[in-house]
């Protein structure tokens, strides 16, 4: 499915329980409410992880950032995985900044359910620790 279709769809459903006054148990969002992990894609390449957190940070406090980069050039690949140290902000990102234009381009900000660090960024993680 296009991207830009999967924006449309999340926020023809927001938009539906929102009209619609359904509790918060019975959204769609509840069924990620053991994840404080996002996914966020269509990124300007030139954006980094500061440009990341100052968009994101408006919804809650930003515990990690993951941004994909090529392994080669460094570059980036234009979307990540960002966890929230309070899950209900993962919903009012997802929400608000799904289909939101920066930076000349439309984001699509969806829930992870299940995120695992890869076995390289555990070990830099660890090394941070030391």
């Amino acid at each position: 499915m296009n991207p830009l279709t999967q924006v449309k769809n999340l926020q023809k459903i927001t938009a539906r329980e929102s009209a619609s006054g359904i509790a918060e148990s019975a959204s769609w969002h509840a069924e990620y409410k053991d994840s404080a992990y996002i996914f966020f894609g269509g990124l300007a390449y030139e954006l980094n992880e500061g440009d990341i957190l100052a968009v994101f940070a408006q919804y809650g406090e930003v515990v990690d950032v993951n941004l994909i980069r090529d392994k080669g050039t460094g570059k980036s690949k234009g979307y990540g995985f960002l966890a929230y140290e309070d899950q209900r902000s993962t919903t009012l990102a997802v929400d608000n900044l799904n289909g939101a234009q920066v930076a000349g381009r439309t984001l699509r900000v969806d829930h992870v359910r299940k995120y695992r660090k890869k076995e390289e960024e555990d070990e830099e993680e660890r090394q941070r620790k030391r």
